[in-house]
């Protein structure tokens, strides 16, 4: 199917508006950096966008957002090894943190810092997305807890918050130090953590279950 112009003309704008947001902040972005980069006039960005404060939430909503949702919850909601795809997509965001990530900040968390203080309607916007991380990775978590993948004793929920803080806190520490190995080292040690969730049957335990199904399924039957 065709794209429609005017659905590849919105599309160049968020693609140049989330740029200079990221590098920029909302409050400093610069409408006329955004058109000078699409190369449109301000008629055709407001006839898609009525004002600067729509088209954040539309960059927030559409592209920070669905970014988040491919890297993080896509693999987790289509996993029968949640724990092993977890670890999947946090090594997936090592290898795809470079340097200019560490120049500019994780734009999810750079929003979260600038504009929940500011303005409401950010805030329930940023707050939904970040529930939506923390729900997919709890939900999973508790799929695993359920397929016996999982300690018992593991709360799915605050692994999920911890989860979530810890690579968005280690983007922002990241930043100030300008340091990748910085983020490299702190989420390995979020990896170790989510290492030690598994539940590791002992090698007794597996003889076991071993023997216990072997007796049920080769036992004579006796009249």
């Amino acid at each position: 199917m065709k794209t429609k112009q005017p659905d590849i003309t919105r599309t160049k704008i968020l693609t140049a508006a989330f740029k200079e947001i990221h590098r920029c902040g909302f409050q400093a972005a610069s409408i006329n950096n955004i058109l000078a980069d699409t190369g449109l006039t301000k008629g055709a960005l407001y006839h898609h966008f009525p004002n600067k404060h729509a088209l954040g939430l539309a960059v927030l909503d559409e592209v920070i957002r669905v970014q988040l949702e491919n890297d993080i919850c896509a693999p987790l909601e289509n996993s029968n090894n949640p724990i092993d795809t977890l670890l999947q997509v946090l090594q997936q965001l090592i290898g795809k943190f470079d340097e200019e990530q560490t120049k500019l900040g994780c734009p999810f968390n750079n929003l979260m810092q600038e504009m929940s203080p500011l303005d409401e309607t950010f805030r329930t916007h940023l707050t939904s997305t970040l529930t939506r991380l923390q729900r997919t990775i709890a939900s999973s978590l508790q799929q695993a807890k359920q397929r016996g993948q999982l300690k018992a004793d593991i709360n799915p929920e605050s692994v999920a918050l911890f989860v979530v803080a810890t690579y968005t806190g280690s983007i922002g520490i990241a930043k100030s130090l300008q340091s990748v190995k910085t983020f490299q080292t702190a989420m390995q040690q979020l990896m170790e953590y989510v290492r030690s969730l598994k539940l590791v049957v002992s090698q007794t335990e597996k003889y076991g279950q071993l023997f216990n199904y072997s007796s049920r399924v080769s036992a004579p039957y006796y009249l």
